[in-house]
């Protein structure tokens, strides 16, 4: 049982809705499995599942637990601070292939 660190400007969204949700109400939360470290207080930028960079977000909580399943998982509850230009989009979205994701395909 260990803690994962997350780049402190990765916060990538696995599902769709979850992502949806923080789009149109401008706040929302995300499910990640095992124990994870994100910044809370922190602005970070948000992608899509596809790895492509949408938004800037602010860390709310960061909340670590064995849910009933007995699966180690992290909830992180976010606002939106704003969505991403399509040239900011682009910039951050090559940057985070560079340095997160790996080589784009």
């Amino acid at each position: 049982m260990g803690f994962q660190s997350e780049f402190n400007s990765v916060c990538k969204f696995k599902s769709a809705q979850e992502l949806f949700e923080l789009l149109e109400y401008g706040r929302g939360k995300m499910v990640k499995s095992g124990f994870r470290v994100f910044p809370t207080g922190q602005k970070v930028i948000a992608y899509t599942p596809e790895n492509q960079a949408i938004a800037i977000v602010k860390i709310l909580a960061s909340i670590a637990e064995i849910n009933f399943q007995g699966e180690e998982v992290t909830q992180v509850e976010m606002e939106l601070v704003r969505r991403l230009t399509e040239e900011e989009a682009q910039v951050q979205t090559k940057l985070a292939y560079e340095m997160f994701f790996g080589e784009q395909a």
